[in-house]
């Protein structure tokens, strides 16, 4: 029998799920095909509506080698995994003559812990554990969500936190769950053998396809010790992410309050004299943290310099007293030594990180109204690291709607560590981008609109214009916008003078959870939603609902973001352009996830209406134009109130 060709695959896969076959769509998967018979890497922008996740899934499939997609989003993963993923597979089994297998692995903490559930929770104040369940009042909402977590680990094959449905709080969770650094060990915990994380393992060490998560890929690539199973070839899928997961993973944070937690685990598994070191050690750095002032420190200050290696030294004598003293009178004593080993271990490494001082780290005070002070350190770059993780060894493609910035790929590319395209040289990946377009008519369904007139936004201050300008454009639309803000505080700002003004609902990002501010907003064509950076990627409303999307600002990083400006400042030492190379390419990438949100199927018209002047007047606004879908561009503020007006006589006569 011969072999299928690539295009018979993906139309029988595309069928299978109710899809449109698309030329992007096809010719994204012949791309990647090449890319993995070559063993080259490859950079995909492929706009809302291709239906990338085939494009990647049936040459991945068809090529056979044992294949890691890594997503930034649990929707996404949940897709994959539930939808995507068993149609393709049943579509392809009888062309391809195999069936193959797939499965989902998350970090273990995701995973419910049975021994937990069944031996209780190390406690801090006493030897042994506590048995939460009994703890916590039945009629509490902590004891009916514990309550309810025991029943559920009787009936779940999984112990996955995403099959629970309604979900629990944090606090629940915590209790049920363990960190890597916390877990016995299959071979030590007596649970092992039914271990929901262990077994998730196992499947995916059989699977073809392994569905992960970008944070899970950052702690494989970075921790040395392979969490991930062998692969062949690796899909990034939200590749735009990716950099910010990874630097997140790479962050190390020190509070006194984490601290003070991990003194009190090991106090009574160790000798006075090191428990005294540790507490000694403790105060000292809370103590220098009532002072901590926000900001990055360019150099350790000696007073903290020498709190720290206190911390470190104490940490470390802790940590040996827990390898060598046995305490047999503590209840299960071996949970109770792991998570005070787990604790003193992440203030050792984390103290002694900072103390050392690299010069490719960023060390920096954070203070929060409710948390108190934390000292946190994050490298100045992963591009070396992915350069040298992600790209050996295997065939890496990432995909995303917007990877394209400027109107090229090597902006991104350099921020993964790849040199500009087409520049090859002995330790450098060769890689090569494309844009597969979008089956969206942009020109036709979409306007640019720039608010040209208005101030220049400064860094506080009300912004009466656009208050005014916002509430001209929500009328002319009869409601159906996304405001999309560049801060909370300019998002309740807007919602609180808006509700005053308009006679349309509008939701507030956090007086609800966002699923159900979504399916509000999605439900009736009045309805506006206004938000911050989590709904500048996560909104997904087709049709007539969502017609006007209005961001307030550009939104460069704040210019006192310790790790944005040490980044810029970094790239103008080696002689570039800091403000171009991360700030401009940081708001380019927000603006396109949030003009991305208008047009979400063939249907949609709309407009994405930007309040800020410096998209048309700044030199750096046709790089950041140049980023966004081709809609029709405008300043005409009367020329688009027309259209909003039209559009929505349009969604009212077609409703």
């Amino acid at each position: 029998m011969t072999k299928p060709s690539l295009p018979e695959l993906l139309h029988a896969a595309v069928a299978a799920v109710g899809g449109t076959e698309r030329p992007g769509q096809v010719a994204m998967a012949e791309a990647v095909a090449q890319a993995v018979d070559d063993g080259t890497h490859l950079l995909v922008q492929a706009g809302t509506g291709t239906g990338k996740s085939l494009g990647y899934l049936v040459p991945a499939l068809a090529h056979g080698d044992r294949v890691v997609v890594a997503t930034a989003t649990l929707a996404l993963q949940r897709q994959l995994v539930e939808r995507d993923l068993p149609r393709t597979v049943d579509a392809l089994h009888p062309l391809l003559r195999r069936r193959p297998e797939f499965a989902m692995l998350k970090g273990r903490s995701n995973y419910l812990c049975l021994h937990r559930i069944h031996e209780g929770v190390p406690q801090e104040e006493e030897d042994g554990l506590f048995d939460p369940f009994e703890a916590a009042a039945p009629t509490s909402k902590l004891g009916q969500d514990l309550l309810r977590l025991r029943d559920w680990s009787d009936e779940t094959e999984t112990g996955d936190r995403d099959d629970l449905t309604p979900g629990v709080s944090d606090r629940a969770w915590g209790q049920v769950s363990v960190s890597s650094r916390e877990c016995l060990g299959a071979t030590k915990c007596a649970y092992g053998a039914e271990c929901f994380a262990e077994a998730a393992r196992e499947r995916a060490k059989l699977a073809e396809v392994v569905v992960t998560n970008h944070a899970l890929l950052a702690i494989d690539a970075i921790e040395g010790a392979p969490v991930l199973p062998q692969h062949e070839m690796l899909i990034v899928d939200e590749a735009h992410e990716l950099v910010s997961r990874v630097t997140g993973v790479a962050t190390g944070e020190l509070t006194p309050g984490q601290v003070n937690r991990a003194v009190r685990r090991a106090a009574k598994l160790v000798d006075e004299k090191a428990a005294d070191q540790l507490q000694t050690a403790a105060e000292g750095f809370e103590k220098l943290m009532e002072l901590a002032l926000p900001g990055r420190l360019q150099e350790v200050p000696e007073d903290l310099a020498y709190a720290l290696m206190a911390l470190r030294d104490a940490a470390r004598t802790v940590i040996t007293a827990l390898g060598g003293n046995r305490d047999r009178s503590a209840q299960d004593e071996d949970a109770v030594r792991k998570q005070a080993m787990a604790a003193v271990e992440n203030v050792h490494a984390v103290a002694e990180r900072i103390a050392n001082g690299s010069e490719y780290d960023v060390v920096w005070y954070e203070r929060h109204d409710r948390f108190g002070a934390s000292l946190r350190v994050a490298p100045l770059s992963v591009s070396g690291l992915l350069r040298e993780k992600l790209f050996a060894d295997r065939s890496v493609v990432l995909t995303s709607a917007t990877l394209k910035l400027g109107g090229d790929f090597n902006g991104v590319g350099a921020s993964l560590g790849l040199a500009p395209e087409g520049v090859e040289g002995e330790d450098l990946p060769l890689w090569k981008g494309i844009d597969v377009g979008s089956p969206f008519d942009y020109p036709k369904q979409g306007i640019l609109y720039v608010a040209r007139h208005l101030a220049t936004p400064g860094r506080e201050g009300s912004r009466t214009d656009m208050m005014d300008e916002l509430a001209e454009l929500i009328e002319a639309a009869g409601g159906r916008t996304l405001g999309l803000f560049s801060s909370m505080r300019a998002a309740q700002a807007a919602a609180e003078e808006l509700r005053g003004r308009l006679d349309k609902p509008v939701l507030l990002q956090g007086e609800d959870t966002l699923g159900e501010l979504i399916k509000t907003f999605a439900a009736d064509a009045e309805t506006c939603l206004f938000g911050t950076l989590s709904l500048w990627q996560g909104v997904d409303v087709p049709g007539p609902n969502c017609q006007l999307v209005v961001m307030d600002r550009i939104p460069f990083p704040r210019p006192d973001d310790p790790l944005m400006s040490a980044r810029q400042k970094a790239v103008e030492e080696a002689g570039g352009n800091g403000f171009m190379a991360v700030a401009a390419t940081h708001a380019a990438l927000l603006m396109a996830q949030g003009a991305g949100r208008l047009v979400r199927a063939t249907g949609d018209r709309g407009v994405v209406a930007v309040l800020d002047p410096r998209l048309a007047n700044a030199r750096y606004g046709s790089f950041l134009r140049a980023s966004l879908p081709d809609f029709w561009y405008t300043t005409d503020r009367n020329q688009v109130r027309r259209s909003l007006a039209a559009i929505d006589q349009a969604a009212k006569a077609g409703a």
